[in-house]
């Protein structure tokens, strides 16, 4: 389950606010994609419609949806399918073109993975690039996936796969040495592109950050990792040996760049979001991009934890940023509020809004951020998949304070989100 912030440009036909929720239905039918307008005014939602299947033939037998992305001209849409393990019915990525009225048309296949495997969600790169998917693969897993030889075939281990992207283009293809195993059960994912301030003109970076609880033999693994991607879309591992702890049950992660210009204010952190034995929490890690007080010229790429865990609800399970990249909004499964938090732009350390939380629906398993700015703010959303509703909240932008709380109604089991 992971969460998405996505252009806010629109063509000239297409609405200027668009809300895509995945439906989970009940009792193994009703798996859609519904459609929303919203209304920049007032954060308000109109449905356009829930027609949008998960499967085809319709009904069909894919397994529950898991996420939905959009590419970044809002031209396609991507939903990942969990499969049917028990059945041998294969995960499969199915891609969408957006409709003048923002409804998403027929879907076609776009990608297959193995049989057996377990995705459990996917992202792309902010440039639209690549397609990144974890999946847990078998349950239990093969006895050779902790240490695979190379070039064995990477078929029910847990694993990252990775498709090429085209603008506008509901088609994807594998990349060269795809998937790429792991040696450990993934939890969540995130990707970040970063211009080091220096050398002047140096190209940017693509990183992937991935965190893990468990490894084959189902030990505890409380990890996070971190890979460099290179320009065929090929993670690579920058501490194969040695994976950065982290509090308990990681659950969800996310890497934000407060320097994107490559200015020497601002740097790159990471947050990972934590399920403890009494709450959860917000773990903030610093990426040494630039030599400073903790980091050396030994370091760079090297992740450093910040401060202590910053306590949340139960369950933390995603978080998004503004377009600034200066707020953090966290929503809680289990206690059925968003958090707020002020980003500290050298430090990353997080700082409480006012209010420092409000409720949503029961059990939230997503949140959207509507970026474009509104007569009243910008836009959050959480869906609710114990009570088949959404809750919208308007963000200032200038302190990030969450208001004006709103419910809509929704198909049953709504589940992942995306909005433009």
């Amino acid at each position: 389950l992971s969460l998405f912030l996505l252009s806010c440009g629109s063509s000239s036909s297409r609405p200027s606010g668009l809300l895509y929720v995945l439906t989970q239905g009940s009792n193994g039918t009703g798996n859609n994609v519904s459609s929303f307008a919203i209304d920049l005014s007032s954060g308000g939602l109109s449905l356009i419609n829930s027609n949008a299947s998960t499967c085809v033939p319709a009904g069909g037998s894919c397994g529950p949806p898991l996420d939905i992305l959009l590419d970044p001209t809002g031209a396609a849409a991507f939903v990942l399918n969990q499969g049917v393990p028990s059945a041998s019915v294969a995960p499969t990525i199915y891609g969408y073109t957006v409709n003048s009225d923002g409804s998403l048309g027929t879907p076609t296949v776009a990608a297959t993975l193995a049989t057996g495997d377990t995705p459990i969600a996917m992202t792309r790169d902010a440039a639209g690039q690549f397609l990144f998917v974890i999946d847990e693969g078998s349950n239990p897993s093969p006895a050779n996936c902790q240490f695979l030889p190379p070039n064995f075939p990477n078929v029910a281990c847990a694993s990252i796969s990775v498709f090429t992207m085209q603008s506008g283009s509901t088609s994807l293809s594998s990349a060269s040495g795809s998937p790429f195993p792991v040696g450990r059960i993934p939890t969540a994912l995130s990707t970040v592109s970063f211009t080091p301030p220096s050398p002047a003109g140096a190209p940017a970076q693509e990183f992937l950050y991935v965190t893990f609880n468990s490894d084959p033999a189902l030990h505890n693994d409380n990890t996070l990792s971190a890979y460099s991607v290179d320009s065929s879309g090929k993670p690579t591992d920058l501490t194969p040996n040695l994976p950065y702890a982290t509090q308990p049950d990681p659950i969800s992660v996310l890497a934000v760049n407060t320097n994107p210009a490559g200015r020497n204010s601002g740097g790159l952190f990471v947050y990972v979001g934590n399920q403890g034995a009494a709450t959860g929490a917000v773990s903030v890690f610093q990426v040494c991009t630039v030599v400073n007080a903790v980091c050396t010229a030994q370091d760079l790429t090297k992740l450093v934890p910040v401060g202590t865990p910053t306590s949340v609800g139960q369950k933390p399970v995603g978080m998004v940023v503004d377009p600034t990249n200066k707020f953090l909004y966290v929503v809680n499964e289990f206690s059925n509020k968003v958090y707020g938090f002020l980003i500290g732009t050298t430090a990353g350390t997080l700082t409480t809004l006012n209010p420092p939380n409000l409720s949503t629906g029961s059990q939230p398993v997503a949140l959207a951020l509507h970026p474009s700015v509104g007569s009243t703010g910008q836009f959050l959303y959480t869906s609710n998949s114990n009570q088949s509703n959404i809750s919208g909240f308007t963000l200032s932008t200038t302190t990030g304070s969450m208001s004006s709380p709103i419910t809509v109604t929704s198909p049953a089991g709504p589940s992942g989100m995306a909005a433009r």
